[in-house]
């Protein structure tokens, strides 16, 4: 298996309800040595570029449309002439960030986009944002999280557009259901694993969102 996984991370704001917060967001790549899809498009595009190394980028993912996590498709897509996909229920969030510009095209649940050699299924996971969606490379034994699953439990459901028991069906009936073993890369935060999270899923829901 050729393809790999390279890593930055990178540091702004995440804005929503009227509030801003400084944040840390991971930006994942999978590829090989000519081409690569990244997943979501943070802040600083000079970072994400020297991960990608001038490879030919197929797609950027947005796992959802919250601004820390797509801020700068738009210009990471004119620089690598790579489409920006995002699932259509988070078309709403988007266009806060992107009024005048929409994405490239559309994630659906059960898609398969392949990349250096590798398939990756996108599992539609609403709850944290209505569209968002984690990216599963079971050749890898790798799960692409964005802000679905973090260690220590779902991401935060307390704001526009999210829902507590939304999260806890989509982690407990797409992504607990995978293998124990499967690496769990997230938006935030460091990684994790499927057994590591799925005993805690009832503590998860008693201490609620």
């Amino acid at each position: 298996m050729s393809a790999r996984i390279d890593h930055a991370v990178t540091s702004g704001t995440f804005s929503l309800d009227g509030q801003t917060f400084d944040v840390d967001n991971n930006v994942w790549v999978l590829g090989d040595d000519a081409e690569c899809v990244v997943f979501d498009a943070p802040h600083d595009v000079k970072a994400i570029t020297d991960v990608i190394a001038g490879r030919r980028v197929l797609a950027i993912l947005a796992t959802h449309a919250h601004d820390d996590h797509i801020r700068v498709a738009p210009e990471l897509a004119g620089a690598t002439g790579a489409p920006v996909l995002l699932h259509p229920a988070d078309l709403p969030l988007w266009r806060l960030t992107h009024p005048d510009r929409e994405p490239d095209g559309a994630l659906s649940d059960g898609q398969i986009i392949e990349v250096a050699g590798t398939r990756l299924e996108v599992l539609h996971t609403p709850g944290h944002a209505p569209g968002a969606c984690c990216f599963h490379a079971p050749d890898l034994g790798v799960l692409f999280t964005g802000d679905t699953l973090f260690q220590g439990g779902p991401g935060a459901t307390g704001r526009s557009f999210s829902d507590f028991g939304v999260i806890i069906g989509s982690i407990r009936d797409r992504l607990l259901t995978l293998p124990p073993e499967t690496v769990v890369h997230t938006g935030h935060g460091d990684s994790t694993t499927i057994g590591a999270e799925q005993p805690h899923l009832d503590d998860w829901i008693r201490r609620g969102h």
